[in-house]
């Protein structure tokens, strides 16, 4: 079997409701080991940003403001991340989102397709970001609901329907 031509960049953000060394955000990071290991070890899962590898609690340190939580990564396939995302116990997690984190009323994920072996920035996914929420989904910055395949076309249900 060859491996794909492309692979899947993702990033999202959240506001943080509380500082993330703060009591209220302290069931949130107690989360964060166990679900990154999921995340790691998840069939077509490449590669994610990580601020440490000795500390599996530790954010990503950036420059976009200490309120703003961001998670990055790169998949084999949309089907994979969305297998990851809506099918694995990282499910459990999303549905509390709103107990750690702001509601969102503009785009908070981009995906975006990028050669195999590639690894974008941070910088670029953050652009990607701006652009989804300036122009609208396309072929270079789309969500789960308004999807672009690469050449592995993936049929699957719509977010909302996996969340009923």
């Amino acid at each position: 079997m060859t491996s794909p031509a492309l692979h899947l960049a993702e990033l999202n953000i959240a506001h943080l409701r509380a500082p993330v060394d703060s009591p209220e955000m302290a069931e949130f990071v107690a989360q964060l080991e166990p679900i990154n290991a999921v995340a790691d070890t998840a069939p077509g899962f490449v590669w994610r940003l990580k601020e440490s590898e000795s500390d599996p609690t530790a954010t990503v340190v950036h420059e976009y403001g200490d309120h703003l939580l961001i998670n990055f990564s790169v998949w084999e396939s949309l089907e994979a991340l969305w297998n990851y995302t809506y099918r694995s116990e990282h499910l459990a997690v999303l549905r509390r989102r709103r107990e750690w984190f702001l509601r969102m009323m503009e785009p908070y994920m981009v995906m975006w397709w990028v050669p195999a072996g590639e690894i974008p920035t941070l910088a670029e996914g953050m652009r990607r970001l701006e652009r989804l929420k300036a122009e609208g989904p396309g072929p270079e910055a789309f969500t789960f609901k308004d999807s672009y395949a690469s050449s592995e076309a993936v049929s699957l249900p719509a977010a909302a329907e996996a969340r009923k």
